[in-house]
This record gives C-alpha cells, structure tokens and sequence, in this order.
C-alpha cells in the first residue's frame, strides 16, 4: 500500500485533514445568496506535504492511483489535480509562496455522489499550505480560497457552502449559513431524530452536467426580475412574468429559502422531515436536478415508517440521498431501503454513518 514516504521516500512536512460534508436543506441556494444547513460527515481528505529540489510539483492520489508532475506555469491537464493546482495558485495571489512540493492525497470521502469530496481536497490542500508556511490564514478565508479555486481552475461555478462546510462545520450539529453576509450558527439535529445517507449508485461530475446552466438560468432571471440574486425576491408570485424554466427555477429558490429558515428555527423531526420531502419534489420538479434513480430511492425512504423524510443531498444528477430517520434504525432502514431498491434494477449503497454519535439529534 502507498504512503508519501513510499512513494516519495522521506517524510511528509506537515499533513492536514479536511471533512465532506452532506447537505440537509438549502439545494442550489448558495449561488443565490442564499440559506443552506449543511453538516459534516465523519469521512475526510488528507494531504500531506514536503518541500521538493526537483523543480515541478508532484502530486500523487492514492484513491486513483495516479502520480502527476506541474508547475505554477504549466498547469496539469488532470482534472482531479485542478482543484489542487487552483489552490496552490490562489494561496500565491495571496502571498503564500512555497516552491515545489511533493504532495500525496488519501481520502474515504465518496466522490461523485455529492459530498463534497472537492471541497473537502481544496480545504485540507490550503490547511496543509497553512501549516507548511506558517500562514495567518483563518478558516474563513480558507473557505473562500477554496470556493475561488474551484470555479476559476476546475471549471464549476460553484458557490461557497460546500467549502464553508468543510472548513467550519462539526458532525455534532448542522452549520445554518447565510452564503450572502456568511453570518452562521450551529443548529443541533431535531430531538430523537438521525441522519442516514444512501448512494444512488449513479456517479455525477458537476462541470459536465447541468449544473452551470442551472446557474445561469438563475442569474438571467434574477436580471430579468431586476434584482442583485434570487436571494432578493420573497414573493414567488413575481417569477409569473418570467418564461419557463426560469420560472421554476426562481419558485425553487425562494421556496427552498423559506425550508431552511424554517428547518433552522428549532423545526420538530416531523416537521423537518416534510420540509425534506418538499425540497425532494421541488427539485426534481421546479430545477429538474433530479434522475429517476433518485426518485426511486427517496420514494423508498420516505415511505418507510421509520423516516420522517428525505431528498436528493447535492447538486443532483445523480448521487446521494439523506433521510431524516428515528434513531437506532439507520441499519435497518437501509437494509430495506436498498433491498428495494435493488428489486426495482438498480445498484445503491449505505455511505457509512459515524459511530460516535454524530448526526444524531
């Protein structure tokens, strides 16, 4: 099995971790100035590093078995090693230099199913830097260094909660955050209530899918509506005058808005178990982010007596789902869950729940 000194031969430096994260409510609002609760997951990223003489940067992934050679001026054509080059380069513009590393990436956080295995990459390759330079960055700035290495080096143009989850958030309780004036606080998990996510078995890459174009959409209707972002509008009456899907697009938002206000003011597990479901159909309906493999999953959890509700968690088109459930039935749950599910063809999974007591209210 590799390691950095395996593959490098000498020890690492400094090594630094960083969270996934799965969102419970706030789906396509960060873009949008808007209120997203997510919480972090047990599973992390590391990134160890060590100062090279070589001249070039080499970064090495244990997940992927890949070893790939760059410089700042030559930047890697790999796309996992963007997020990495982003970071390296957005750490320079703000005066972090180191010169060459040798760098190596170990991860149990599931990729492609929309728990910010990126954010989680970007957020403890700037902790490494941190802890490499001596750098007074705090875990804010760190955030939005990441969030600025993703959309401008790897192509996604994401907003701000995933790598604010990573950087700020625990598994003891879910991060409420306004993306627009990033004012946050924690929110425990609803009294007598667990979180179980399961994995659709469909893979999904945001720069490929549909998820830049829903951003677009969002921000040709919000010109339209002459307002700053979807963020502004309150009354959903005032996307009629839009065209379809803009619309629907801005009836998402603006409802999906209201769900997390109301989930992060002390909602019950029942109450925010059918917020869970409200958002599921108004993604697969209104933004259409949702796959039929999805569908199926979550129609599965929530007719189970033992879930209070569930949606799709991530930018969709493909991925995980969350389910809000009664404590002590995570295995149980799945077990049927994906029984079922497996019946109806298709191939999911449980994404491992934490053992400490994380994620449970």
């Amino acid at each position: 099995m590799s390691s950095f000194e395996t593959v490098f031969g000498g020890m690492p430096k400094v090594t630094a971790q960083a969270p996934g994260r799965v969102n419970l409510l706030g789906e396509h609002t960060d873009y949008n100035d808007g209120y997203v609760l997510p919480i972090a997951i047990e599973q992390k990223t590391s990134v160890s590093m060590g100062r090279n003489n070589r001249g070039e940067y080499a970064l090495c992934s244990h997940e992927l078995d890949r070893m790939v050679h760059f410089t700042l001026a030559e930047p890697p054509v790999e796309h996992f090693a963007a997020y990495v080059y982003g970071c390296l380069m957005e750490a320079r513009a703000s005066g972090i230099e180191t010169g060459p590393l040798d760098i190596y990436v170990e991860s149990d956080v599931p990729m492609g199913v929309g728990l910010s295995s990126s954010a989680a990459l970007e957020v403890a390759t700037l902790r490494a830097l941190r802890a490499l330079t001596g750098s007074s960055l705090d875990d804010l700035r760190i955030a939005q260094l990441a969030q600025h290495a993703e959309i401008e080096y790897a192509g996604v143009r994401c907003g701000i909660m995933d790598q604010m989850a990573s950087s700020l958030a625990g598994t003891k309780s879910a991060l409420f955050l306004d993306t627009r004036t990033l004012e946050r606080r924690l929110v425990p998990l609803p009294p007598a209530s667990a979180v179980l996510v399961l994995d659709s078995g469909v893979a999904r890459t945001l720069a490929g899918s549909g998820y830049n174009q829903r951003r677009a959409e969002c921000e040709e209707a919000a010109l339209r509506l002459g307002v700053t972002s979807l963020r502004d509008v309150h009354d959903i009456s005032k996307a009629d005058t839009l065209p379809e899907p803009l619309r629907r697009r801005v009836r998402h938002v603006v409802s999906e808005n209201v769900r997390v206000l109301r989930a992060a003011s002390w909602a019950s597990a029942k109450e925010f178990g059918a917020l869970m479901n409200a958002s599921h159909a108004s993604l697969r309906d209104d933004y259409e982010v949702s796959i039929p493999e999805l569908d199926r999953l979550v129609a599965l959890l929530q007719a189970h007596p033992d879930v209070y509700g569930a949606r799709l968690t991530g930018a969709g088109f493909g991925g995980a789902c969350v389910a809000l459930c009664k404590p002590d039935t995570l295995q149980p749950v799945a077990r049927t869950v994906l029984r079922d599910y497996a019946g109806a063809g298709f191939n999911g999974r449980m994404l491992v729940p934490p053992s400490d007591g994380a994620w449970v209210g």
